[in-house]
């Protein structure tokens, strides 16, 4: 079984604030141009997207220079829903998170730096969120200087609690891009 974690990118997705506005125009019509064609304008960020070490750090790799590897493996879901204010390092149940894509749900909560670390140190291949955000510049700072990618704005974590799954979010190609929207899912195991 496959499970969608990724926005629809419309004129109507939630943006980060100060982020480009997402824009969809027409651009080719069967009865007149003999094709169907719109043009996409958006931010590297829009909708469910991945953040690549060049977002916060200036000599850090773009998404087109990090390995395809970074961008899927085995992952897990951390419920962290319920309470207000950053997450700290005391709401973590005891997981083994090493080498694993650690997945957050958090209701749209940011991350503390503690936590941040904490995961760091631990060995995640990289982080999702189900907030606009994983945390401040901080937290983005911890996981991008330590080349673990950083996906924001999933949907559907809920129904990933408790099952094993591979997670795949693949961005687009884009020379020298700080990050890029990618079609996050997963792929539950033993799941037809």
């Amino acid at each position: 079984m496959i499970i969608d974690l990724s926005l629809p990118i419309g004129e109507d997705t939630p943006r980060y604030p100060g982020d480009p506005e997402i824009s969809i125009r027409l651009w080719a019509v069967m009865d007149r141009d003999g094709y169907y064609m719109n043009v996409l304008k958006m931010g590297e960020h829009s909708g469910t997207h991945v953040d690549a070490p060049a977002h916060f750090l200036p000599e850090g790799k773009t998404v087109d220079e990090m390995p395809l590897e970074s961008f899927m493996g085995e992952g897990i879901v951390v419920d962290l829903r319920g309470r207000e204010g950053e997450v700290l390092l005391e709401e973590l149940p005891e997981v083994d998170v090493g080498g694993r894509i650690v997945l957050l749900l958090t209701g749209g909560r940011g991350l503390s730096p503690e936590v941040a670390q904490f995961l760091v140190d631990e060995g995640v291949r990289a982080v999702g969120t189900d907030g606009m955000s994983i945390g401040d510049e901080i937290v983005h700072r911890i996981f991008l200087g330590n080349e673990v990618p950083i996906f924001e704005n999933l949907v559907n974590l809920d129904l990933l609690i408790g099952l094993e799954f591979t997670f795949i979010g693949f961005p687009l190609k884009i020379e020298g891009g700080s990050g890029s929207p990618v079609r996050a899912v997963a792929i539950v195991h033993g799941e037809e």
